[in-house]
């Protein structure tokens, strides 16, 4: 009699006949409450790196959503069929394999995770990316006025930061470590803004008497000037193929100095002073922000604010565009409201709050980075470097003994320079190179030591 034979080792699929679905196992009293599938932390934040940030709030709704719908484990019935909660499935053409255990993240969390997802993007064993808490250069800036409503430093394409002291606006050149003086506006008038056109060696000064002057830095002359405003122009902003100014007379100028005309048009929705002003990356869409509360943004073509927000409780000043997702806006509040708001321009939707504590005096974002730096007043006078989404803090500079009022980035995104009423110029390492010019990047300001030098 041969040997009864073993039983195969390998387990047995059964398969449904002719893909018609096996229904059972599947619980028919869930059938009706069939629902699209909720989706999950992952999806949202994959939504977020490709089109939109997703906030906190939005991700906490998300989980809660999905557990909530997620059949209790002491039920009876199988998760698996027609009409199940969870299941993105809707037939099923092979019997059910066995559960298996559950695996260990792949990427497990390191030092610091994001809160919005806990070891998902942050790797193995990772650490935290060191910032430099002292600055590695400091130029004396006399005459600097500590005046929250100005704007007097920006920092060109080309390696020069122009900076306005008094009725002097001076250029310091980083690539060769010279300061030159650009120009003089005479005793009665002042500088009250500054502004680069990028890329190009043209440079831009608001004055206090209402005018907007055009200079070719690269031959010291002067090859225009603008009039329009009644009172200072406090701020400037380069688009394509306008310049635009803001004046505390609430107005708002465009300007193209292709054409004979002063301006070529006006806006006027502010009912106090414009002390912020930035064109967006792609140069369709301008934000203001004023003494009055309001953030207003524009389009091209518009004479009125296309969205208009207010939840801000004091002058706003800090305006940035995010470089890394279109119609991202972030805006400060001044003294009374201490808060960085971000906004989905594209759909006029608030994203998230952050409420600082201080005076929010300036907003930019790294070039290089998914991150947000931000200078404050009030007492701590703090530089402040965020990750953005979560908005948590990656470092805390301290080096200013009066609020940190103005703020420039280097034209390779790594160096960022601040201006504060205690008359110095302080230089930061805030951010790595681009990892593709990791291996080749040079500083652009020269020595990393610490220097003191002056700037006049």
């Amino acid at each position: 009699m041969p040997p009864h034979p073993s039983p195969s080792a390998v387990p047995h699929t059964v398969y449904s006949d002719r893909f018609i679905p096996s229904r059972s196992r599947s619980n028919r009293a869930l059938f009706d409450l069939a629902t699209p599938a909720v989706q999950s932390p992952y999806c949202e934040l994959l939504s977020a790196a490709l089109f939109w940030p997703a906030t906190p709030d939005r991700v906490a709704s998300s989980a809660t959503a999905c557990s909530s719908s997620s059949p209790s484990p002491s039920s009876s019935a199988s998760p698996v069929g027609v009409g199940t909660p969870g299941s993105g499935n809707i037939f099923r053409f092979k019997a059910e394999a066995a559960p298996r255990r559950a695996k260990r993240a792949l990427f497990a969390g390191g030092d610091e995770e994001d809160p919005l997802m806990p070891g998902m993007f942050t790797a193995r064993g990772a650490r935290p990316r060191k910032i430099p808490k002292t600055p590695y250069r400091i130029l004396d800036a006399s005459a600097m006025q500590d005046d929250f409503y100005r704007n007097l430093l920006d920092w060109s394409s080309q390696n020069v930061l122009a900076v306005g002291l008094g009725n002097i606006v001076y250029l310091w050149d980083a690539s060769r470590d010279k300061v030159t003086e650009l120009c003089d506006l005479g005793e009665d008038d002042d500088v009250c803004s500054v502004g680069w056109a990028q890329p190009s060696t043209h440079l831009a000064v608001g004055t206090k008497q209402g005018k907007v002057q055009i200079w070719d830095v690269t031959r010291s002359k002067r090859i225009r000037t603008m009039e329009g405003h009644s009172m200072h122009v406090g701020a400037l902003a380069w688009g394509s193929s306008l310049l635009s100014s803001g004046s505390r007379d609430k107005s708002i100028l465009h300007h193209d100095i292709r054409a004979q005309e002063d301006y070529v048009s006006k806006l006027a929705a502010h009912k106090s002073e414009v002390c912020g002003l930035k064109w967006s990356c792609d140069d369709r869409q301008l934000a203001s922000g004023g003494n009055d509360k309001r953030l207003f943004v524009w389009n091209l073509h518009s004479v009125k604010p296309v969205l208009k927000n207010t939840e801000h409780r004091a002058a706003i000043k800090a305006i940035a565009w995010s470089p890394h997702l279109h119609g991202l806006l972030a805006s400060g509040g001044g003294t009374k409201d201490g808060c960085i708001r971000f906004w989905n321009t594209t759909k006029n939707i608030h994203l998230s709050c952050v409420d600082t504590g201080s005076q929010v005096c300036n907003l930019i974002w790294s070039k290089n980075m998914n991150e947000i730096v931000s200078t404050h007043g009030d007492s701590q006078n703090q530089i402040i470097v965020w990750r953005y989404p979560t908005m948590s803090k990656i470092a805390t500079l301290t080096g200013h003994t009066n609020r940190v009022l103005h703020l420039a980035i280097s034209p390779d995104g790594q160096s960022i320079a601040t201006c504060a009423g205690d008359e110095t110029l302080q230089f930061w390492n805030a951010f790595p190179p681009l990892k593709s010019e990791r291996c080749v990047s040079l500083s652009v300001v020269g020595e990393t030591s610490f220097v003191r030098s002056y700037i006049r």
